[in-house]
């Protein structure tokens, strides 16, 4: 804890280093412009890298400030404790992509740490900021990652939205969560995230980059797909002309599988007569003989789905997890009911689930 306090209590001698690193960097700028706007990436790692050497002589920093660059975060660390990642764009504005939210290359023992960063479009300028101060929002290539934005204003990073500081959400064990959870909570009608952490959601990852039509599938992922899509969309049992929105997005989200009629995926094939025991159930829409047909599988698919997911999914409050498959019943026999056929499919659901 002693070294921790003291080398906190360089914090102000660092941020001044940076300062002017940061002003030595922007006053050779201006008169040497063409040599910087060719020094993006590595090469303004180095210069940056240089030039704080140079300024920390005389400081408690001179000899301690190290080039790690390449793989690791952050790019340059000076007395093992604080470090600075360098950013630049070819652009004339404040805005680029960061590292990632996982932070799973940081290294060891750096506990604070500052972003600079070169604008290296005319007129070529540095400036220098804490690093969770200019992270607006986070982003997603192969994995999540902070944007970037110098001009970031008090109150409007991604750790205010999320109501978390950011020295709190790096130590989670799963930072992702919270990221999540907000971008989920600003969904409109006919959003969806494309991108789910697997391990703070029950559902599956986008498996693929590759984007395939519903009939490339085989007949068994047809009908793994099918029968969970029955059981988080229980609103493709009504009427709504909408009623395969939120579907559509899922399958695109979660799976790359892009289907120009999923209603003839559900719903093709008109009526027909199940027999279920003693009893004959009379021009039943075809949806529920893939029902009849799966009943295990949706029975499983119910009893092993993160309660709160499917709270979620079907925008109920309060779902026990004792109560999971007879509030499915409840929720499809309501849609059944809800169609232009105004068929009430309770009776034929409660036989075959036992509720």
């Amino acid at each position: 804890m002693i070294i921790s306090t003291n080398r906190e209590s360089k914090l102000c001698e660092f941020d001044d280093l940076l300062r002017r690193t940061t002003n030595s960097l922007n006053s050779d700028a201006r008169t040497n412009e063409s040599y910087y706007v060719t020094r993006e990436g590595r090469k303004l790692e180095r210069v940056v890298f240089e030039r704080m050497t140079e300024m920390a002589k005389g400081t408690p920093f001179e000899g301690t400030i190290d080039l790690v660059s390449g793989q690791r975060f952050p790019d340059i660390v000076a007395n093992k404790y604080f470090g600075v990642e360098v950013k630049s764009t070819t652009q004339n504005h404040w805005e680029t992509t960061g590292n990632s939210v996982l932070e799973s290359t940081r290294v060891e023992g750096v506990e604070r740490i500052f972003l600079l960063f070169g604008k290296l479009a005319s007129p070529v300028e540095f400036r220098y900021r804490p690093y969770e101060e200019c992270l607006s929002e986070v982003v997603v290539t192969h994995y999540p990652r902070y944007l970037i934005d110098m001009t970031l204003g008090k109150g409007d990073t991604i750790f205010d939205k999320i109501h978390m500081p950011y020295d709190e959400l790096r130590k989670l064990e799963n930072p992702i969560k919270p990221i999540i959870d907000y971008y989920r909570s600003q969904l409109k009608e006919g959003e969806e995230l494309w991108w789910i952490d697997t391990s703070s959601d029950s559902e599956s990852p986008t498996s693929s980059i590759k984007v395939r039509l519903w009939n490339t599938l085989s007949p068994e992922e047809k009908n793994s797909i099918r029968t969970k899509a029955m059981v988080l969309f229980p609103e493709i049992f009504g009427g709504s002309p909408k009623k395969y929105n939120n579907l559509s997005l899922w399958l695109v989200s979660q799976f790359g599988i892009a289907s120009p009629s999923l209603r003839d995926t559900f719903t093709a094939g008109g009526r027909c007569d199940i027999a279920i025991g003693n009893r004959v159930y009379k021009y039943v829409p075809k949806i529920y003989e893939h029902v009849v047909n799966f009943s295990n599988a949706i029975k499983e698919t119910l009893i092993t789905t993160d309660v709160v997911e499917l709270a979620r999914k079907w925008g109920v409050k309060d779902l026990h997890e004792d109560k999971k498959i007879s509030a499915w019943v409840d929720i499809v026999s309501y849609f059944s009911v809800h169609k232009a056929d105004s068929y009430d499919a309770r009776p034929l659901l409660c036989q075959v689930f036992g509720v």
